[in-house]
């Protein structure tokens, strides 16, 4: 009978009565329930306002450098030449963790403006550039939002008009560039992602478009720009190296062919003499042909060496998911739009029931007491 009495009995200072919040909600319930189907209403326009947006997502495996290169059977050319193999391996300084950076740069992005895409609607071909200032859209609430400061950057782009069309020569110049190449390249780097596992190095690229065909285009694309910028850059030093060798080689084959000719000549137009200066000049007509041999096939076992080392630096890449076209779109989750817009309209109308109406009641009576 105590503890009948004891929930029974009104509630003291800093304890909550649930028997009397849970009355109150039941008193409220038509509200609680209007409110939550305005918010199913409100979801419902935000879930089919947001255009819809499809994510392709590619995954690379690429090869790590480490250690020293392996020619095979180059290498025991190599110290026939000379040639110290340990001292032409460095140190790779492009790691996987650099390349969310390069994708993200604007160099990276401003080569995506020319790629031509197809849209899945109505089989329509334009640049990328093209199709991210021209069709992509946005909810309709972020065009009410941006109208007046487009308004304010109409106004200002008045006085910037003369500059820009001085600019605008046709080239897309990373280091200058216009309004609308910096906003298209702002909406690629939001769209454009890169990641790596740090446990696996495996490389993950994803972009996210509004059109399925164009997102998984634009992927393939990023994928093979990025291998492309890679391989540039691990090549870089070993394509010099071979560029100056090949000089080389060219220039001591010239001289031994020059060497071998004078050599030939002379002893064609004195090979009836035995004199002694004869003797003389064909030894050191000889000898010149030798050194300039010499020197000649020197440079052709560096040449074949540095050609060698340009495959050994080029990086390969295995493609662990390639791009696909995807079916489904990625975002809006309508149904989440929908859930989170009902939850949220029964806790406010709850809570409005159980301690906004007091409020608003104590609000009133003090403006009244003070009137």
């Amino acid at each position: 009978m105590e503890e009948m009495n004891r929930a029974t009995a009104p509630a003291g200072d800093g304890e909550i009565d649930l028997a009397e919040l849970a009355r109150k909600l039941w008193a409220g319930r038509r509200r609680i329930v209007r409110w939550c189907v305005a918010g199913a209403l409100a979801g419902l326009v935000i879930g089919f306002s947001i255009p819809k947006e499809y994510t392709v997502t590619v995954k690379l495996a690429p090869e790590v450098q480490g250690g020293k290169p392996s020619l095979g059977g180059l290498g025991s050319l190599a110290s026939m030449a000379g040639i110290n193999m340990g001292s032409m391996n460095s140190a790779d300084a492009m790691s996987p963790e650099l390349y969310p950076d390069i994708v993200q740069s604007v160099p990276f992005m401003t080569e995506l403006f020319g790629v031509e895409v197809r849209l899945a609607r109505d089989e329509r071909r334009m640049p990328v550039s093209e199709y991210v200032s021209e069709e992509l859209r946005s909810p309709w609430w972020s065009a009410v939002a941006a109208a007046p400061f487009k308004a304010l950057g109409w106004f200002t782009g008045l006085f910037r008009a003369e500059d820009d069309e001085r600019r605008g020569t046709g080239v897309t110049d990373p280091f200058r560039l216009t309004r609308e190449e910096n906003e298209t390249v702002g909406s690629l780097q939001e769209r454009i992602a890169a990641s790596v596992d740090k446990k696996t190095m495996v490389v993950s690229l994803a972009v996210t478009m509004q059109d399925p065909l164009v997102a998984a285009t634009l992927t393939d694309t990023v994928m093979r720009n990025l291998q492309n910028h890679i391989t540039q850059y691990r090549t870089d030093k070993a394509r010099h190296d071979l560029e100056f060798t090949q000089r080389l080689f060219d220039e001591a084959q010239g001289k031994y062919y020059a060497a071998q000719q004078r050599y030939a000549q002379y002893v064609d137009q004195n090979q009836a003499l035995s004199r002694k200066s004869f003797r003389t000049e064909q030894e050191r007509l000889q000898n010149e042909m030798s050194l300039a041999y010499s020197l000649y096939n020197q440079t052709a076992q560096q040449l074949q060496l540095a050609r060698a080392k340009v495959q050994e630096s080029t990086p390969v890449y295995a493609v662990v998911q390639p791009a696909t076209v995807p079916l489904k779109p990625s975002k809006p989750s309508k149904i989440m739009i929908l859930v989170g817009c009902v939850f949220l309209a029964g806790a406010a109308a709850a809570a409005w029931t159980l301690f906004g109406e007091e409020i608003a009641e104590r609000l009133r009576s003090a403006t009244k007491d003070v009137q």
